[in-house]
């Protein structure tokens, strides 16, 4: 790998870091349990493990059996344990749903910088932010 591809693999890192930052703050701010920090980790992890994926299939030889489809689908298993342990469960209230929803937005982010998708991923930021932002007043309690 030349140093050029590897510049690019980092930046991607960065702009995944970034996008996913910016739904971490808004999390943050409105003081719910998974924020900036997470949110982070999810979608640069998510970017991550998307460009390891990719380049599994450029930099090892012989590589016969391995499909990065089914790298995509075992980062989405994982985050959705995390996701999972930000929803809480008291008798018939359930609490964080938009929390564990924005983790889960932030790891397609980090798999859309990780491909290379850019709009894709700021599109997806933009609209996350406008749903969060503007129709906050139409919230029922377990959609915090």
């Amino acid at each position: 790998m030349n140093l050029g591809t590897e510049l690019e693999l980092i930046i991607r890192l960065i702009i995944a870091a970034v996008l996913g930052g910016m739904i971490g703050m808004e999390r943050e701010s409105a003081h719910k349990p998974a924020g900036l920090r997470t949110h982070v980790f999810v979608s640069m992890g998510s970017a991550l493990f998307t460009v390891l994926a990719i380049q599994a299939i450029a930099y090892v030889p012989n590589i016969t059996d391995f499909n990065p489809l089914q790298m995509l689908g075992s980062i989405l298993v994982g985050v959705g344990f995390i996701g999972g342990g930000v929803i809480m469960h008291q008798e018939r209230d359930v609490k964080n749903i938009t929390t564990a929803a924005g983790i889960w937005m932030s790891s397609g982010i980090g798999i859309a910088v990780g491909m290379g998708a850019y709009v894709l991923a700021i599109t997806a930021v933009i609209l996350s932010l406008l749903t969060l932002l503007s129709l906050q007043r139409f919230k029922s309690d377990s959609e915090t």
